[in-house]
Formats: structure tokens, sequence, C-alpha cells
């Protein structure tokens, strides 16, 4: 049929065959009043791509088109669409409905609405299932789509609508600027954004990675220090030092917790936003008591962070390390697989769309 009635997208079967994809047909929700339908330009491949299509997140029922760093051109917008005209560059994240009326919308938490459609893998109360950015087009609620500051380049904002969004509000909901210190762990796809966010807000900002070979990098990224996490008794000196850890390792079911909690100021904060597919270690009560930590965790942010993210990005100059490759059969396949080696420094961003599925 084509567009707008069907849409074109790379998918997957199963976990059984994770990186294997497929071109197919996929079938879009009805078009609303207050949908956008979005020409797909670019799309990064994250690490929540990997993490479901592997089935380390569950198990799913293919075909599947994943992708939720999206950027592309409106080229349908619903007439109650307000904001948003045909021919805007704009991006789409890991999100694209709730219900903005329930009490978690309305105070502005529509991130966390139970009614909430991700952008990939899920269904809206009608049936009809959402479909991911390795396509080519988009379609989502006007709400979850974001104007792209003519300053960012559309390769290196796409992994913003994921990754940024996900290290910038935690640090923002926890009143990060001037005066605070952050510990980033995990210097990767989530921490070298991390740390940009965290010295752009003000904060003496540090770094901890286990990779010595990182050092220098994460310097220059803003880290005041690094702190390598295998050397013996690293965590010593820093005794009570931080007001905020934010973990962006998936690999947290093989920390030590109590030693990174050990780190925090009394009432501090170890905040997790990379998900590891294993459960973590177990705690023990008395581990929290000692400096009376608190352990936590968040799912992208709102709409008024997503817009104050992207206007940081652009006036402080902000953007990932980006390596594109080319949307394909092969070049979707490459990618997943070296996200699932962590073999990238630090995302990957899929572009030439036009090329794969044409121009119109």
């Amino acid at each position: 049929m084509g567009y707008p009635d069907t849409f074109e997208g790379f998918c997957v079967d199963s976990p059984k065959t994770w990186s294997t994809f497929h071109k197919q047909e996929i079938k879009p929700k009805p078009f609303g009043d207050h949908d956008v339908d979005v020409q797909i330009e670019c799309c990064g491949v994250c690490g929540s791509d990997v993490h479901t299509v592997t089935g380390g997140w569950g198990d799913y029922e293919g075909p599947l088109c994943v992708g939720h760093e999206v950027i592309g051109h409106a080229v349908n917008v619903g007439k109650e669409v307000k904001g948003i005209k045909k021919g805007d560059r704009v991006g789409v994240g890991a999100q694209v409905w709730s219900c903005l009326k329930c009490e978690l919308c309305k105070s502005k938490n529509e991130n966390y609405c139970p009614h909430l459609v991700d952008t990939y893998n899920a269904s809206y109360e009608d049936g009809s299932k959402a479909h991911g950015g390795f396509a080519n087009y988009i379609r989502a609620h006007e709400y979850f789509v974001f104007k792209i500051p003519d300053a960012l380049s559309s390769h290196e904002a796409a992994p913003l609508l994921c990754a940024g969004i996900t290290t910038y509000s935690p640090l923002v909901r926890a009143n990060i600027g001037p005066g605070k210190k952050v510990a980033v762990c995990g210097i990767g796809g989530l921490g070298h954004l991390g740390l940009q966010w965290s010295k752009a807000l003000g904060a003496e900002t540090y770094a901890l990675t286990h990779s010595p070979n990182k050092v220098e990098e994460a310097k220059k990224l803003g880290a005041k220090e690094v702190i390598v996490t295998t050397e013996k008794d690293w965590a010593k000196p820093l005794a009570f030092k931080f007001d905020f850890v934010l973990n962006c390792s998936d690999m947290t079911s093989e920390f030590d917790l109590s030693t990174y909690f050990s780190i925090l100021k009394v009432g501090g904060e170890f905040h997790m936003v990379g998900l590891p597919d294993k459960p973590l270690p177990e705690l023990q009560a008395m581990t929290f008591a000692s400096n009376a930590v608190k352990l936590t965790g968040s799912h992208l942010g709102n709409h008024q962070e997503m817009d104050a993210m992207l206007k940081l990005a652009a006036e402080k100059g902000i953007s990932p390390m980006v390596e594109t490759i080319e949307v394909s059969e092969a070049g979707i396949k490459t990618a997943i697989q070296r996200v699932h080696k962590n073999d990238v420094r630090y995302r990957f961003t899929l572009t030439g769309f036009n090329k794969a599925f044409g121009s119109k």
C-alpha cells in the first residue's frame, strides 16, 4: 500500500535471530488529530535497542522495528497540532504517547504515565502497534515530537533523544548545579553525555571508570578528576564526597554496591540510568544506614526537560561522540552487534534513509 497507510522498516523476528534484520511493510496506528508523521533522516542505535532485540528485557513477538532516537522532517500534521508544521526538522525519542489526563501527566511526569506508549514493542489502547525508527516514517503524538535547534546537526542530535534526556533529566531533578559534587559512573554511551551535562550545569564533576584508557577523554568531556575503579581501595579517599552518583553502567549487577554507596554524602543519591539485564546483587538493609544513602532510578524525562536539554546542547555546543553507519540490513547488523560487544565510542547513528527507502 505505502505511505500514509503503511510504513516500511527494518525488522527483527525474535531473540533467536536478534541481529538479522529484514525490510518489510509495517502498519502504523490510525492517524489522529494530534499526530505528526515524521519522514526519518537518521536514527540513533541505543543500548535499549540491543537489550530489547536480544530478549534481555523480556521476550517479544516479531516482526519488531526498533529505534527511538529519530531525527527527520514533519510531513503530515494533525488538525489540532500546535507548534509543529510541515517541513520542521524534529525529533522523536523513546515515548510516543501518554494519556495527558492523569495526575502524573498533569504534574509534568508524563514519562511515568501508567498508560504511556513506548516508541516500539508497545501497543496503543486501541490495539494498534507502535513502531520504531529503523524505518522510513514514524507517527507520534505532537507532545512527543520536538523541534531540533538549527545549531545541532541531525546525526549528532539523534542520540540526545534518548541517551541525552536519560542523563539530563535526573541531574536537573536532583537540582545539580554550582556547589554540588557529582560522580558519573560508566563512561560510555550514556556516561559521556552525563559528564557534559553535569559540567554544563555547574557541578564539580568526576568520572568513575574501570577503563584506564578513558581517563584523558573523560577529562576533555568535563571531568575534574577520573577515578579508575579497578585500582585497589579506589573508594577510600572519596568517602562521603559526592552529592550524587549518576550510574550509567549496565553492569551494576556485578558491582559491590556498598563500596559505591560509601562515596556519597549523608543522604546522597546513587541514581541508575544504566539498566542491566540481570538482577542487582543482594543488599543488606544496613548497607543504607551508614550514610542514609538513596538508591534511585529514572525513565527518560518530560517534555519541558527535553526542550531545555536541546536548548542547552545548542548553546553550549554539547554533542555525543558519534559514528555514522548506513542504514541497511548489513549496516544495522554491524551496528547492533558492535553495541552488544560494547565496541563503539560512544554512539552509532544510522544515516542514508533516503537511499534505503527512497525520498518519497
